[in-house]
């Protein structure tokens, strides 16, 4: 699906067995598609920076409304996003503080770009730089999956954000992003989950669990313990944690948390 803008339904033509590193890796193709997005989308956003740092001078937001070609086009050949756009760096813009290039799906199938108030003495979402998907693109140079949360900023739906850091030389310009409902992220992964011999859940960085089929790990709860950041950047066949088998998805920041057989939970 990775290599497929508009993949089926991930659960429709499985076999009733399904393996763990199989559940990581379709839950990889799944959202590499929405990656594909970010990637071309940061892509797009440093040649615009880039080309007017050429001209010796600061960007503005007129400059970045090249990106709009490019951010309609990806909303209608990805399903599964339903906003994608550039959350600048505050400061990077000559004529405003802060800013979001930032396009969406409606309900009734249109695209519309959001408007934002940004001013700090009248908007509570001003600072957008304590998100999780501003922060840890910024704070570790890598790609990331925030949430689930209710996306009071662009659409009140209960949602996933995966992003990417924009730079231009070694400087940090912002990230570029796209949401995902989860309702629509669920109806791909689920049917994945629940394949599975036993409980499973995906989790985030933050241990965030983003999918679930075990009732004692609800979507939105958090997976306390492990380290989740050494689980992503460790070996590909994961590793254990107490009762669980911990398999990060194979690039993209989620992590497979399954109940191991009980002979391999008495060997440990």
């Amino acid at each position: 699906m990775g290599s497929n803008p508009r993949p089926a339904h991930a659960g429709s033509a499985l076999l009733d067995d399904l393996s763990a590193a199989d559940a990581a890796a379709r839950v990889r193709d799944a959202l590499e598609g929405v990656f594909d997005a970010v990637g071309a989308t940061a892509a797009d956003i440093e040649s615009v920076l880039s080309s007017v740092a050429a001209k010796g001078r600061r960007p503005a937001t007129d400059d970045l409304t090249a990106l709009r070609p490019g951010l309609h086009t990806r909303l209608d050949r990805y399903d599964l996003v339903s906003g994608i756009g550039f959350v600048a760096a505050p400061g990077l813009l000559d004529d405003v503080p802060a800013w979001l290039e930032w396009w969406q799906r409606t309900a009734d199938g249109s695209v519309q770009r959001l408007l934002l108030d940004l001013d700090p003495q009248r908007s509570a979402y001003s600072d957008y730089t304590h998100w999780d998907w501003f922060t840890l693109p910024r704070d570790t140079g890598q790609r990331a999956v925030a949430g689930p949360y209710v996306d009071y900023l662009c659409s009140d739906e209960y949602s996933l954000t995966l992003s990417a850091p924009v730079t231009v030389g070694d400087r940090f310009m912002g990230v570029a992003a796209a949401d995902v409902y989860l309702r629509r992220f669920e109806s791909v992964v689920v049917p994945l989950l629940q394949r599975l011999p036993g409980p499973a859940r995906l989790v985030n960085a933050r241990g965030r669990v983003a999918a679930s089929t075990d009732p004692r790990h609800l979507v939105g709860s958090l997976t306390k313990g492990p380290d989740l950041a050494a689980v992503l950047a460790g070996p590909a066949q994961g590793t254990d944690h107490d009762e669980l088998r911990l398999l990060p998805c194979d690039g993209v920041p989620l992590i497979l948390a399954t109940t191991p057989p009980m002979s391999a939970t008495r060997q440990s």
